[in-house]
């Protein structure tokens, strides 16, 4: 079997390698993902209970559900999946966030599969999923298309995939990158390329490329008076997030 196409961005990866450490502190690099990670669970949690039919208010909502967290980070959104009863499988491709993230899974009592390894080679080896979390990772990586072709065969017949991402216009490079790596320094500089982020419907032409079908799309806004996120149905002009399911 000849290796899997790798979509990996070295450059990318590199830029993660060097904040591994940080994944946890709240006032750290990552400050921005912990501030939006509330607003990003009540939407993932609200959209795998309606596909799949589960309570939120039961103890274990997610029990049976094999959930991947593909560009797992330090696990921010891997540990509320396991806590919620899912067998979750975190990936990432950058090496050194897997010692991290597994330190403090130990550290919190869970049992998640942490693994570096990219979406591509988890395809190829015919891993099944029936729920596939692609959290602001398209935007980092070499070939858009194949990357989303990927975490499309990764998913069950009938399976949903949570992806979010920026938007590409004259707001989203004053706020995602102007605003948080130059202004407020939450980011280092360079996290992010604006040439690499898309449109919601660039991103649902890649969805529907990859054989999902789009059913949901919303906007994530922050709120500088409140200093806090929110699900907007209308404004998705800087970070929003998409659900699609797969047929069958």
């Amino acid at each position: 079997m000849t290796d899997p196409i790798s979509t990996v961005d070295p450059a990318e990866i590199a830029k993660f390698e060097a904040m591994a450490a940080e994944w946890w502190d709240p006032d750290g690099k990552f400050k921005p993902l912990h501030m939006l990670n509330p607003c990003r669970l009540d939407y993932i949690t609200r959209q795998i209970a309606v596909e799949f039919d589960r309570d939120l208010s039961d103890a274990a909502p997610f029990a049976g559900l094999r959930i991947l967290d593909i560009g797992c980070g330090g696990g921010l959104l891997s540990e509320p999946m396991a806590r919620l009863g899912a067998t979750v499988v975190g990936a990432d491709a950058a090496e050194r966030n897997i010692p991290v993230a597994r330190l403090h899974a130990q550290q919190s009592g869970l049992e998640i599969d942490y693994r570096h390894c990219t979406a591509e080679s988890l395809a190829a080896a015919g891993e099944q999923f029936d729920v596939v979390l692609n959290m602001e990772v398209v935007e980092h990586v070499a070939s858009p298309p194949d990357y989303m072709a990927a975490c499309a065969a990764l998913l069950k017949p009938g399976g949903l995939m949570v992806a979010s991402t920026l938007n590409r216009n004259p707001k989203s490079y004053v706020m995602g990158i102007i605003g948080a790596e130059y202004v407020m320094r939450w980011l280092p500089k360079g996290t992010h390329d604006w040439k690499k982020f898309l449109t919601p419907d660039e991103l649902f032409d890649l969805i529907r490329n990859a054989g999902l079908d789009p059913v949901d799309r919303k906007g994530f806004v922050f709120n500088p008076l409140g200093w806090s996120w929110s699900i907007s149905d209308k404004d998705l002009s800087v970070n929003y997030v998409t659900a699609s399911r797969k047929p069958g």
